[in-house]
């Protein structure tokens, strides 16, 4: 049975295989499979996004679903929809993609605020309700959702209710001229990304996952570092440049998020380094920031900094 930073160091060894770098998208996609939460992947295209889902469900052998929104994407074609059976006389459940372990939504603000929000209830209470019957979704169940954040023609962003719910945006960058010659190379080689079976990626045991999740569960925080937790989501709150802060949300998933970083190092216990770790992707989505503030140019990431700086670090 490995624990979660034997288990972190397994499966950065197996997507090695198929990813060249990313290394801190991958860690922070391994922490919101560690909790059970939700990630909104922020990217142009091409940066290996739906590959990095892809293999990382590979790994932990959860089953996968991929969505491509398009503005005509109606919430029946995520969730499902009652089909009439003509042999037994009888309405039964289609199910859509929804019904996954992991579930990436490819360009999430393409589609629709109604098909948005059919997200939502999966999302926070992992159930999905159809025709009046609540139908419950794996315990597994994450949503990976991407987005590209140059493109704005025929987009719908993401109402602030939907952002809140999940537990981090990752920006996934360019890599380095090496890695991207690694990646030519690889391709040369014959490697392709469609055929992930044939990548000799190893699996973790069945039971993992939970274990995992347990050991997080018993990280133990000192009083003192829930007080910073909740003044940094709460210093967001009154900055000059912002017009809405973190929510207490923000602060639960910020603890939840430094929790799972203490277990992935190898502690049983929370340092405050481990809170600055995931400020940025746990906040930087929540932050609303003044029009003036936009024009001059500041960001969600300079004002969580600049916060980070701002507020007492306990002894």
């Amino acid at each position: 049975m490995k624990n979660a930073r034997e288990l972190a160091a397994y499966v950065y060894e197996e997507c090695a295989k198929v990813i060249v770098g990313q290394d801190e998208v991958l860690r922070q996609l391994l922490l919101v499979l560690f909790v059970g939460g939700h990630a909104l992947l922020e990217g142009v295209p091409g940066l290996a996004k739906t590959l990095a889902v892809k293999t990382v469900a590979r790994v932990f052998d959860l089953k996968f679903q991929r969505v491509q929104c398009t503005p005509d994407l109606m919430p029946a074609d995520v969730l499902g929809a009652n089909v009439f059976n003509t042999v037994s006389s009888a309405f039964s459940l289609h199910k859509g993609p929804i019904f996954t372990d992991l579930l990436l939504v490819d360009e999430i603000n393409r589609t629709p605020p109604r098909t948005q929000s059919a997200l939502l209830e999966a999302m926070q209470e992992r159930q999905v309700t159809i025709d009046g019957v609540r139908h419950p979704l794996s315990q597994f169940f994450s949503v990976f959702a991407t987005q590209n954040p140059i493109e704005f023609e025929g987009t719908y962003p993401l109402p602030e209710a939907q952002l809140d719910r999940f537990l981090v945006k990752i920006r996934v960058t360019y890599p380095d001229a090496e890695q991207e010659i690694r990646v030519l190379e690889r391709f040369h080689e014959g490697f392709d990304a469609n055929e992930l079976e044939n990548a000799g990626l190893g699996k973790v045991e069945p039971d993992a996952l939970q274990a995992v999740r347990a050991e997080i569960a018993r990280v133990r925080v000192e009083p003192a570092l829930f007080r910073y937790a909740v003044s940094l989501v709460a210093r967001t709150r009154t900055w000059p440049a912002v017009n809405l802060g973190g929510s207490p949300r923000a602060a639960v998933y910020l603890m939840l998020a430094a929790k799972a970083v203490a277990a992935m190092e190898g502690r049983d216990y929370l340092i405050p380094d481990d809170v600055k770790e995931v400020a940025h992707p746990v906040l930087r989505h929540r932050l609303i920031l003044k029009p003036e503030a936009d024009l001059e140019g500041i960001t969600s990431d300079q004002v969580i900094r600049e916060v980070i700086h701002a507020v007492e670090v306990p002894k």
